[in-house]
């Protein structure tokens, strides 16, 4: 009684020293977390601070290349499939792994013996404890892979799982250079729009103090005032719609490079109708250029890797296992006493080999094919992808720039009718409908123009997409 009671008050202050050590270590814990919090809520507040950012094209590509979460995930899934390769590799290396064990035997098990083997012999039979008390064990295990075909395919695949994974991000890359390319460009257009729109809003309002100092002199109608209001009213209006479509692409740039959206964002390219219509096409291209076509490789690379491996499984395994330990009996509660630790140790080798599955492995091995085959299926249909992408691109940026050429011509004409219709009203020899016709002429000749230059940037864009050369 006396030895379970002094265990019992050990184990029972065993259990308030790690009670009070654990409070003392959340005391700790707290202290470091409130300062960390602190400097953690002092770098928000500093992160807080908005920046003024002033792209060209190339600047925001390489930001958004940095910054997109799209691109970031991406990159994550590459970091994901190294830690994946070293699982792999992991396999192929040595395992070892050690275990501890103690026992309070209450009870000790009672064994019957027959009395005839006791000394001297007795009749029926004898009750016997074997075992002691306690005991504890203690041991190193050792397991290494001598020969698993799996896992060395498994190894081979190593790179080719990363090179997916980086194609994968490629294309990611690309497609987000191409959508910040278009956003980019139609808020340049936007920009010459509205700043076309301001040059009509400022001609508007000379045409009504023009109009207004012809009605008070008795030259023209009090309609004519009113209709030169209402046209300009209109162009303000129009004015409104514009920059708020233009502050809505703002934000929806900002959203896709990875712009926080209290930052101020400003775009110093410009963009001009010479730039887009001295650009050219050319018609040599390489399939092997786009990312998706060659991700579409790497995905038949492994589709090989995954019938070699099914393969592999026919192939006996090999491996070796070693183990030594320590094992205690004893009747008191003493790790630590002298002649009642007993070692043991074996080494062995373990071969298993396949006989038959059921056609298990057969059927994955004909499902690794039939997935290599829908793989090569894809290819040849990315092939012919790619041949319809560049060829509609290079349509559309054919028709695009013919009728931005037309356009082009529409709105310089359009804005010489409006002039001269404008100037023989100030004169007194047109009416208000002609120049009234002529300003609605020329504003959809304007929309027409910025229309078709958009297309053919886009086109452009697209081209270069499908050819990847973006």
């Amino acid at each position: 009684m006396n030895r379970r009671f002094n265990k019992g008050r050990t184990l029972l202050v065993g259990m308030l020293v790690l009670i009070v050590t654990n409070i003392e270590a959340q005391q700790t814990s707290s202290g470091s977390s409130g300062t960390a919090a602190r400097a953690s809520q002092q770098s928000m507040q500093s992160q807080q601070v908005p920046q003024v950012h002033e792209f060209s094209l190339a600047q925001a590509l390489d930001y958004g290349a940095k910054n997109s979460v799209l691109v970031k995930n991406a990159l994550l899934d590459y970091q994901i499939q190294e830690q994946s390769n070293r699982a792999t590799t992991s396999q192929a290396l040595p395992q070892v792994t050690g275990a501890m064990g103690l026992t309070d035997n209450l009870q000790i098990a009672t064994v019957l013996v027959p009395g005839a083997f006791a000394s001297p012999p007795v009749q029926g039979f004898i009750p016997l404890k074997f075992g002691t008390q306690y005991s504890a064990n203690g041991g190193v295990t050792l397991k290494q892979v001598l020969f698993d075909g799996q896992v060395f395919v498994g190894l081979q695949a190593r790179q080719a799982s990363l090179d997916f994974y980086r194609e994968k991000q490629e294309v990611t890359e690309q497609m987000l250079r191409a959508n910040i390319q278009k956003i980019y460009y139609q808020l340049l257009i936007g920009k010459t729009q509205l700043d076309q729109i301001d040059a009509n809003i400022a001609s508007q309002k000379e045409l009504l103090r023009s109009s207004t100092e012809m009605f008070k002199n008795g030259f023209s109608e009090q309609l004519d005032v009113d209709k030169a209001s209402v046209q300009l009213s209109n162009l303000e209006s129009e004015k409104i719609q514009t920059a708020f479509n233009i502050d809505n692409g703002y934000l929806g740039l900002k959203v896709l490079l990875g712009m926080p959206i209290r930052d101020s964002l400003k775009l110093t390219d410009i963009l001009t109708y010479e730039m887009i219509r001295d650009a050219t096409l050319g018609d040599q291209y390489n399939y092997t250029d786009r990312h998706d076509y060659q991700l579409l490789q790497i995905n038949k690379r492994l589709n090989e890797y995954d019938i070699k491996r099914y393969k592999k499984e026919y192939i006996p395994t090999a491996s070796l296992t070693a183990n030594y330990s320590q094992n205690q009996y004893s009747d008191d509660f003493d790790l630590g006493k002298k002649g009642t630790w007993f070692p043991s140790s074996y080494i062995g080798l373990n071969i298993n080999i396949p006989i038959f599955d059921g056609f298990y492995k057969d059927a994955n091995i004909q499902q690794a094919k039939l997935r290599l085959r829908q793989t090569e299926n894809n290819v040849d249909s990315m092939k012919i992808r790619i041949d319809n992408d560049v060829k509609q691109a290079q349509l559309r940026f054919t028709t695009a720039l013919a009728t931005l050429d037309y356009q082009k011509k529409n709105m310089d004409l359009s804005e010489r009718v409006y002039a001269q219709t404008r100037k023989k009203y100030e004169q007194g020899l047109g009416s208000n409908t002609e120049i009234t016709t002529a300003l609605s002429d020329q504003k959809t000749a304007q929309a027409n123009y910025f229309n078709a230059l958009y297309n053919a940037i886009a086109a452009r864009v697209d081209y270069f997409n499908a050819i990847g050369k973006l």
